[in-house]
């Protein structure tokens, strides 16, 4: 769905994350959602001698990004980094998804990432006193990504 008018833009409040199909709760801030390209440089003298550089498209480059959620109960993406760090490889990898939403909720742009793995979890500072939600961040590595 196309947003209202050519002079508005998405919120950056509105997304939602899913990990093999089911959505991450209290999900609150998702950083890195990056496509990129390797680039290659070709340097060559010419007939003449002289000296040029060219740069040439390269292969797309594997990435990762970072969520951040509310910290709950649950172990599911504990468990993960478990599997992961286990060693069971055909265990660890899973599909990932970030859908940016408009206003009223419909599906704008969406980020499809393949042969996901969790490679850092983090609960951010406790301190005593503090005012402030616990939180959950973790890393997710991912082989490709494609926008849609």
């Amino acid at each position: 769905m196309a947003l209202a008018d050519s002079l508005d833009s998405a919120p950056a409040h509105a997304f939602k994350v899913t990990i093999d199909g089911i959505q991450v709760p209290k999900v609150n801030q998702v950083s890195g959602l990056k496509q990129e390209v390797d680039k290659i440089e070709l340097k060559q003298q010419t007939s003449d001698g002289k000296y040029v550089v060219r740069q040439l498209i390269g292969r797309a480059k594997p990435g990762e990004f970072t969520v951040t959620r509310g910290l709950t109960d649950s172990k599911t993406v504990t468990d993960w980094l478990k599997t992961v760090s286990e060693g069971d490889v055909a265990g660890s990898r899973k599909t990932a998804s970030v859908v940016l939403l408009d206003y009223a909720g419909a599906p704008i742009k969406t980020y499809n990432f393949t042969n996901c793995w969790v490679r850092t979890v983090e609960v951010n500072e406790l301190k005593a006193g503090a005012a402030e939600q616990a939180t959950e961040k973790f890393t997710v590595c991912f082989d490709e990504v494609t926008v849609v």
